[in-house]
């Protein structure tokens, strides 16, 4: 299954917030018909494990191959399944270059990785699916376009919080500086979902 490029706002009917792939919110009249509209119906436990599921991949924006291989690479990882498949997520650099406020969205971001807007350790990467490691550096390209680009992004996020793993340095007239002090934990993802439920989903697949 391909990646989701529809209508986003279709996406957080339910209503569920999915702040990876919009920063858009739902008009009230419309959440609580959605509200009604899903009340009314016996949900099975399948229907829940495939909605938790929906919800993770379309939050990332991963294809249906990309989260089946990262469930497969969790269940070998020590420590909770469902936790290591969160960190596998979150410390892609499509999801960490929004974090630190260069980008407003996951797909913006990966717009900016493929058009080669970022570097990582004052090296080109253009892979969005590229896993970040502690101690690693973000910066912007040291070119006009791209400078311009992400610290107009950072302007415009300025009073939202960063999460705890990572840093933003804005000192002197430098490029900007995002930095990984770690892996993620569970407490510092803003995607409200029980993780679990994706474990489940994928038990006779992975």
């Amino acid at each position: 299954m391909s990646r989701y490029r529809g209508p986003r706002l279709k996406m957080i009917r339910r209503p569920k917030d999915l702040p990876g792939l919009t920063n858009k919110t739902l008009n009230p009249k419309k959440a609580r018909i959605a509200i009604d509209q899903s009340a009314s119906k016996k949900i099975s436990q399948y229907c829940i494990r495939l909605e938790a599921k929906q919800r993770l991949r379309f939050n990332y924006g991963s294809t249906e191959r990309q989260l089946l291989r990262y469930v497969r690479i969790a269940r070998k990882a020590k420590g909770s399944t469902g936790q290591v498949l969160l960190q596998l997520l979150e410390m892609r650099l499509d999801n960490i270059v929004p974090e630190l406020g260069m980008a407003p969205t996951i797909p913006a971001a990966r717009q900016s990785v493929n058009h080669r807007h970022i570097l990582v350790n004052d090296h080109i990467v253009d892979i969005p699916s590229y896993r970040c490691k502690p101690r690693d550096i973000t910066t912007a390209r040291d070119r006009t376009s791209s400078y311009d680009r992400i610290t107009k992004e950072i302007e415009s996020s300025q009073g939202e919080k960063i999460p705890d793993h990572l840093t933003l340095s804005l000192s002197g007239g430098n490029r900007p500086k995002g930095l990984v002090n770690r892996i993620v934990n569970r407490d510092s993802i803003g995607l409200n979902i029980n993780e679990l439920l994706v474990v489940e989903y994928y038990s006779r697949k992975a």
